[in-house]
């Protein structure tokens, strides 16, 4: 499992696996459909949010409720695992 940021994704393709961090810009959006996706924002805390799917049925859904978070608290800190379609 690689661990990145959300810049080294965008230059670099996903190839297996990877944690990301540190991604203003959603970069996961750039992966194909079937990648799988497992999201989480302000993990171990009241606030927790998870979602989980492939970028095709959950990516945008993933940007909104990034935004809509991130304007209710004034800051998010979230994290993601990518998984290539096997």
């Amino acid at each position: 499992v690689l661990i990145t940021t959300g810049r080294q994704l965008r230059a670099n393709p996903l190839r297996g696996s990877a944690v990301v961090m540190l991604d203003g810009e959603c970069s996961f959006v750039g992966c194909p459909p079937q990648t799988r996706i497992w999201w989480g924002a302000y993990l171990g805390t009241p606030d927790e949010i998870l979602l989980s799917g492939t970028v095709g049925e959950v990516g945008a859904r993933i940007v909104e409720v990034r935004a809509e978070a991130r304007a209710r608290h004034g800051w998010i800190m979230d994290i993601y695992l990518l998984r290539e379609p096997a």
